[in-house]
């Protein structure tokens, strides 16, 4: 039940775009065990990113990829590493430098999703 968030500068092709947010999408469900049909996806191109292209001695280009993931709170410390750790790998496949791979987590709980007819389906 993520719900993510890519955004990077335009002039991706469909096809970058594509396999930028299914990189994604499969980090999560591999280090995290988030359901493979549960893909909701926020994917935003960007005349101009504003960020340090040095911030703790990590090289950036303009290909930078901002992914933000909201999610049930309850990973480990170590899914999450596990999840940082694939994204970068599986967006370097699709072209993506490891060093642009920008990934934050924003967890909350059951009760802070709907999915339609404004019911709370995890809430009880």
């Amino acid at each position: 039940m993520p719900l993510v968030r890519i955004s990077f500068r335009e002039g991706r092709t469909p096809a970058e775009r594509a396999r930028i947010g299914d990189g994604v999408h499969r980090a999560l469900v591999e280090a995290c065990g988030v359901p493979a049909d549960d893909k909701f996806q926020i994917v935003t191109e960007h005349a101009e990113l504003v960020y340090d292209r040095r911030y703790l001695g990590i090289d950036r280009s303009d290909g930078l990829v901002v992914v933000q993931v909201f999610f049930r709170s309850g990973r480990t410390v170590e899914q999450k590493k596990a999840l940082y750790k694939r994204t970068a790998e599986l967006l370097s496949e699709a072209g993506v430098r490891p060093q642009d791979v920008f990934v934050t987590l924003v967890e909350n709980e059951p009760a802070d999703w709907s999915f339609g007819n404004g019911e709370a389906q995890y809430v009880k």
